[in-house]
């Protein structure tokens, strides 16, 4: 009798440690095991690029687009690199990230120095950024340099008002659609303005009527697969001197109204799905 209850105790609290000790690695593992949550919450990410995520939702806005390792993905127009510091190491020992760049001909400075720039940004840490294939994207050209039916996703991040300029935006839906493998996804995240916006003011002002992008991807063969309001911004009045760079990052109006803008923060934004289908006929 005195040995069996010297040993409950000492069984319930083996018993404890165990349980305890199995719940921390189920945790542990959970954690370790979400890539893409691990891609964005790396401490290698730019800092003031890390501290846009309050308003750019990386991690849901991914999720939503179904990005994951072992897909090709390629983005279009990475800019400085905001999402390439997530998506290429989330990709580079599983999967392929190509970054559609400008052009390596263009004749405008602007795009000449973003491409140097994000050359250097890649040449400056190899062991996250060797495997990115940087390939060329410029819809005035029809230009997207990236064999067809090679990706498993497109994405595109406030770009759609870009291409306005040069009445290019239909171009660029279809070069989209033609890289796309059937079954991929195209994600759009765009500025978005109030519905029945004329061109000529998405045009100056940045912002986009939110039927027009999904009219521009419809027309060229996809069909809408999901709408998210991950990225919308109810304090955005979407009427700015200045349109869309009226609001941070831009700040184009400098030290004038600067804390009211930076209390709005970035865009309202609208955050598209669509699906490149199957049979080429309109159904997956």
């Amino acid at each position: 009798m005195a040995t069996t209850k010297v040993r409950k105790p000492f069984l319930a609290v083996a018993g404890g440690l165990v349980l305890s000790l199995a719940f921390g690695l189920l945790t542990a593992t959970a954690s370790w095991g979400d890539p893409l949550k691990e891609a964005v919450q790396s401490d290698r990410r730019t800092a003031a690029f890390a501290a846009r995520d309050v308003y750019r939702h990386p991690y849901e806005t991914l999720q939503f687009f179904a990005v994951e390792p072992g897909l090709a993905v390629v983005e279009i127009w990475p800019a400085g690199g905001w999402y390439t510091e997530i998506l290429a190491p989330l990709l580079k020992d599983k999967g392929v990230y190509y970054a559609a760049h400008f052009a390596a001909n263009t004749e405008l400075d602007y795009f000449r120095q973003s491409l140097e720039a994000f050359g250097t940004k890649l040449a400056a840490e190899p062991d996250l950024y060797a495997d990115v294939k940087q390939i060329e994207f410029d819809p005035a050209a029809a230009l997207l340099s990236i064999p067809d039916g090679t990706a498993d996703r497109v994405l595109t991040f406030r770009n759609v008002h870009n291409w306005l300029r040069n009445d290019a935006e239909q171009t660029a839906f279809e070069l989209f659609y033609k890289a796309l493998k059937p079954g991929g996804i195209l994600g759009v995240v765009e500025h978005r303005g109030p519905p029945g916006m004329d061109r000529e003011t998405m045009l100056t002002s940045g912002y986009m009527d939110e039927n027009t992008v999904i009219a521009l991807a419809t027309e060229a063969g996809f069909v809408l697969d999901g709408r998210s309001e991950i990225n919308a911004n109810p304090k955005d009045t979407r009427d700015h001197e200045s349109g869309v760079w009226t609001l941070p990052p831009s700040l184009r109006l400098g030290e004038k109204d600067r804390d009211k803008y930076l209390a709005i923060g970035e865009s309202d934004r609208m955050t598209l799905r669509f699906v490149k289908p199957v049979d080429g006929d309109g159904e997956e």
